[in-house]
């Protein structure tokens, strides 16, 4: 697909080398960190004997994706047609694609699957089967589909024990389109935060898929692949007996949200945003930094929780977090550091032209607003590698 054009700052810190000669606002990457994420989840969904098939629409990166599959392409997850498009450029070809189905993505997807890519899909109705059916015999492949289930009133999907489940496979059949199986997102557990509701959304999850998937194969139709996911049951479920396979995104990276779920440490996130110091009012408590809500995102997804990071939480350069530090205000390019309402910390010296490393409340979001990352190591200013990121649906 095309890409957008780079942008001055990015130009700039393509010939930079070190954290410190970075153009700002730049997107890090911690490798040491992003790795260890990838080893925590992979080795506890093989030690229960599921498929993991990263979501690749939160770092959306074709050098990421590789990490997370290090001895080849393996199945992946992604939001946009975009992402389909872009992975299977690269050598991706087993490829869901977790968003519910309209015309014009149905024939965007049935020319991937024309080309050899086995692209799988998302509906809840019997007419996007029938839809899909016909995209599919427009472009002369048979297509493959989930029924989406509702497992917590998140989002769309059916209910599933609900008689619309059946109907819809019965759609699926009569529209020569093949059943891939049940595919639920316990997208209510990003509310959580205590272990024990956790572990129960993670079951609930589970109990629900299995049982459509246990009343389709009732019914007769085959239901080969039972697909559950969400960053934070992915790492709370103790039983994933009639899985097959696990979906998550944000585990890669982590952010401030999954931290206040209490899915991670803040050790943990692996991507931050390098700002530079641009002013101080100290009659007021603040600090002036060169990142606002284009390079942080509006994403307040920490204000519902315990603690309230504003728009981020404040790091030195090297990335230790300043106590009670955060990101409390964001225009389109400024940044307003203070402490926290409450705190008895102080606020740092930081002189003009100081730089701080700025911990995302959500990893997904923050991402989405840079075209590529910066690759660091823990203890070492170098940067050591630049990996673009695509962008567009």
């Amino acid at each position: 697909m095309p890409q957008p054009e780079t942008r001055a700052a990015d130009i700039q810190n393509s010939e930079a080398a070190t954290v410190g000669a970075l153009a700002t606002p730049a997107l890090l990457l911690d490798q040491d960190r992003l790795d260890r994420n990838f080893a925590r989840l992979s080795s506890r969904m093989a030690a229960q004997g599921v498929v993991l098939r990263p979501h690749m629409k939160t770092a959306k990166s074709i050098d990421i994706a590789r990490r997370a599959h290090p001895s080849g392409a393996g199945p992946i997850t992604v939001s946009t047609l975009a992402e389909a498009e872009y992975f299977a450029q690269h050598g991706f070809r087993d490829i869901t694609y977790a968003v519910g189905l309209a015309p014009h993505t149905a024939a965007r997807a049935m020319h991937l699957r024309k080309a050899g890519i086995d692209i799988k899909v998302l509906l809840d109705s019997s007419e996007q089967a029938a839809m899909l059916g016909a995209a599919g015999r427009a472009a002369g492949v048979i297509p493959s589909a989930f029924i989406e289930i509702d497992c917590d009133g998140h989002r769309g999907g059916l209910t599933g024990t609900g008689p619309k489940l059946l109907v819809v496979a019965t759609a699926l059949a009569e529209a020569s389109v093949k059943l891939a199986g049940v595919l639920t997102h316990a997208g209510e557990s990003y509310s959580l935060s205590m272990p024990a509701a956790l572990v129960a959304a993670a079951e609930n999850e589970r109990t629900l898929a299995v049982a459509a998937a246990t009343t389709l194969r009732a019914a007769g139709h085959e239901c080969p692949v039972v697909s559950v996911g969400s960053t934070p049951t992915a790492h709370f479920a103790e039983d994933l007996t009639g899985v097959t396979e696990m979906r998550a995104g944000v585990y890669m990276f982590f952010d401030l949200v999954m931290h206040g779920v209490g899915v991670c440490t803040t050790d943990d996130i692996a991507i931050s945003v390098l700002a530079t110091v641009i002013g101080t009012k100290a009659e007021r408590g603040w600090i002036l930094v060169d990142a606002g809500w284009m390079a942080l995102s509006r994403d307040r997804g920490t204000a519902a929780q315990r603690v309230d990071q504003g728009y981020g939480l404040v790091c030195d350069v090297a990335g230790k977090i300043y106590p009670d530090l955060i990101v409390s205000q964001a225009s389109q390019e400024h940044g307003i550091l203070t402490i926290r309402p409450g705190s008895a910390h102080s606020l740092p010296h930081l002189p003009i032209g100081a730089k701080v490393r700025i911990l995302p409340n959500h990893a997904c979001a923050t991402a989405s607003q840079h075209e590529l990352y910066n690759v660091v190591s823990a203890g070492s200013d170098a940067v050591h590698a630049r990996w673009p990121r695509m962008r567009g649906w």
